[in-house]
């Protein structure tokens, strides 16, 4: 709940809670979560979807797999959802119980328009594992997540219910707020609301886009921008003034860095929504080596690893990491 402070003096002395609503079309709900979800709504969750929901098709919004090889199934309910709601994504989620690696990595190679693709190595990848998982440890459980309104209490019940009977079930709920004529999106991430102050300035590793656009790297470095496309290019309102990024190419490593110095503008032509950025460190040239600091270097100077599956790469540095890092990098680039 969103509740609003009011002040006497110096002093907040009372609490108004905020109504709220949800969104017009189930549809709109399902775009939202599907866009943002893996990299903006679960910042600390290390998930790699697989799937969404085809238009016709009696399945579920989202499905993904995690560290494990476990099937991660989310349905979406944008509002009162009904006593056949639940009912519905479990019957979802038990056919899904039914595939097996091979039908896993055919769902995933239509999701990313990619017949070669191997999803053994795309999830060792994804999960900076020494080893791929073996084929038989896809898929050995399945985990259900419900999101829904928070004003849903028939839907909750349903799902404590499920859940008390060991079910491997959880619900997350969402709230929109309207506040000064703008929307507000209030999100609930499991397995406990983890995010980083948006407030605080953050250094984050952020990916070239090398996999959709070769050319994304230039766009960005000749620019003096740092810049998302397409469906998602909306994660750059993540960034404020004095963010710290770290452009990550697939397949090198980081290959610059530097600090955001604008609010986000747009590209309508490019399709992309960007921020201005001041280099820190000397920034790669076409027609010449790339130089860049593994995910190797990477890990071995801060101690510890990152989710590089996402386009934002959780976790986020804070001041003092950044500096480190922007260091090192240096020393790397010179």
């Amino acid at each position: 709940m969103l509740y609003k402070l009011s002040k006497s003096g110096k002093r907040f002395d009372s609490i108004e809670p905020m109504p709220f609503e949800g969104l017009p079309k189930e549809k709109h709900l399902e775009d939202l979560i599907a866009q943002n979800l893996f990299d903006v709504l679960f910042e600390g969750n290390e998930l790699m979807p697989i799937k969404q929901e085809r238009q016709w098709q009696p399945e579920a919004d989202i499905y993904a797999l995690n560290k494990q090889g476990d099937l991660v199934i989310f349905e979406l309910k944008k509002d009162m959802a009904g006593g056949g709601a639940l009912h519905q994504a479990l019957r979802y989620c038990e056919e899904a119980a039914q595939d097996g690696y091979e039908a896993l990595q055919r769902h995933y190679r239509k999701y990313r328009n990619d017949s070669a693709l191997d999803l053994q190595e795309a999830h060792r990848e994804t999960f900076g594992l020494e080893h791929a998982l073996d084929r038989s440890a896809f898929n050995r459980q399945q985990h259900l997540v419900v999101v829904g309104s928070a004003s849903d209490n028939a839907l909750m019940r349903n799902v404590r219910y499920w859940k008390s009977r060991g079910l491997s079930i959880d619900f997350i709920p969402y709230r929109i707020y309207q506040i000064g004529g703008e929307h507000y999106f209030e999100f609930f991430s499991l397995p406990f609301d983890e995010h980083s102050n948006p407030g605080d300035t953050k250094g984050v590793i952020f990916d070239t886009n090398r996999t959709f656009n070769q050319d994304s790297i230039w766009y960005m470095c000749e620019g003096n921008r740092v810049a998302a496309f397409g469906s998602i290019k909306g994660i750059v309102h993540s960034f404020k003034r004095k963010d710290i990024v770290f452009l990550y190419h697939v397949g090198h490593g980081i290959i610059a860095a530097g600090e955001v110095k604008s609010g986000v503008l747009e590209d309508h032509k490019a399709d992309a929504k960007y921020c201005e950025v001041k280099w820190l460190t000397p920034k790669p040239e076409r027609g010449q080596p790339l130089k860049a600091m593994s995910a190797a270097q990477i890990k071995k100077v801060m101690g510890f690893n990152f989710w590089w599956a996402k386009t934002m790469k959780p976790p986020f540095l804070d001041r003092t990491e950044s500096a480190k890092l922007v260091e090192a990098l240096q020393e790397v680039l010179k």
